[in-house]
């Protein structure tokens, strides 16, 4: 089964990558390589680099980008080790990196992943499938205030606490084995007049889906490395997916635009802190009603760009 091809905010992304058929890009994220496969097709002597952890998703890279093959690399490990990678491949600067975040349409569609309440399939979650950590490792083994704090933090569930008070109260009778089993306990902890809002389960797994793959540390983790690696000029695209992505983002550039610790009241700069270059999107980017009608996925989708300073 292979990767959708849709790829969100495809046009506006490439445009601000501001590809150079010379210029050397990181993908960090290739999916079914809908954004790689337009920079690749414009590089001449340039060349693009290109991460995913999800086996299934290189094979469909590899599949679309066979017609650039001179010009691109493809290489399965989560994005938060490409630029040590890249190092040690002899790559000294890159002048453009996309990471395009969440899951992809083609891992929520194929429901033996287990990433969408809306198939039955084990509690898997895993993009990188030679990990240990599952969704039913969190469900069936992690304590219940552990539990309670994923779905809070990484769901914002208003109902964390009775969510995870009957997983571990259901557990106790047996093992939770399937995303169906995961629905019914999450609809009957969420009182029916709260349940008007979308499907009541989208916000726990969401959280557990983050917690499995550990989504927002390896972003944060991976911004300031980023940035650092690109060449004067060099832009960093972001598409995330939901708040807590966009925020880790918004704050990040605004760091690197404007490090500066000194207190407000100082006449002149004295930590020596100086801006990595500049916010090219002052407010994100957003999928347009076009768009937003073909791929409703889109809706949720916003761009910030970041530029090296020269």
């Amino acid at each position: 089964m292979e990767f959708a091809h849709t790829s969100v905010l495809l046009t506006e992304t490439i445009e601000f990558m501001m590809v150079r058929p010379d210029g050397i890009y990181l993908d960090g994220t290739l999916g079914g390589a809908g954004h790689s496969s337009c920079i690749a097709s414009k590089l001449t002597n340039g060349h693009l680099y290109g991460t995913d952890q999800d086996e299934d998703a290189i094979e469909t890279a590899k599949k679309r980008l066979e017609p650039f093959n001179d010009n691109v690399t493809i290489i399965r490990d989560n994005y938060r080790n490409a630029v040590g990678i890249l190092k040690s491949m002899g790559v000294t600067g890159l002048d453009g990196i996309l990471l395009d975040l969440g899951v992809s349409s083609w891992q929520f569609d194929n429901g033996e992943r287990g990433f969408s309440y809306n198939y039955d399939a084990p509690l898997d979650m895993r993009m990188d499938t030679r990990k240990d950590l599952t969704a039913s490792v969190i469900v069936n083994e992690y304590p219940e205030e552990e539990i309670r704090r994923i779905l809070k933090d990484y769901g914002e569930e208003k109902f964390a606490s009775r969510i995870a008070s009957n997983i571990v109260r259901t557990r106790g009778r047996g093992k939770i084995e399937t995303t169906f089993e995961l629905n019914d306990i999450i609809k009957d902890s969420i009182p029916a007049k709260f349940r008007s809002g979308g499907h009541p389960s989208r916000q726990t797994f969401q959280a557990l889906r983050i917690a499995c793959n550990e989504e927002l540390d390896v972003l944060e983790g991976s911004l300031d490395e980023m940035t650092d690696f690109l060449n004067p000029g060099g832009r960093l695209c972001i598409i995330t997916f939901h708040s807590l992505e966009d925020r880790i983002v918004k704050n990040a550039f605004k760091r690197f635009e404007n490090p500066c610790t000194c207190p407000p009241g100082f006449p002149k700069c004295v930590c020596g802190k100086v801006p990595k270059g500049k916010i090219i999107t002052k407010k994100p980017v957003v999928a347009g009603e076009e768009e937003v009608e073909r791929n409703p996925r889109s809706r949720s989708a916003k761009l910030r760009v970041f530029e090296k300073t020269k």
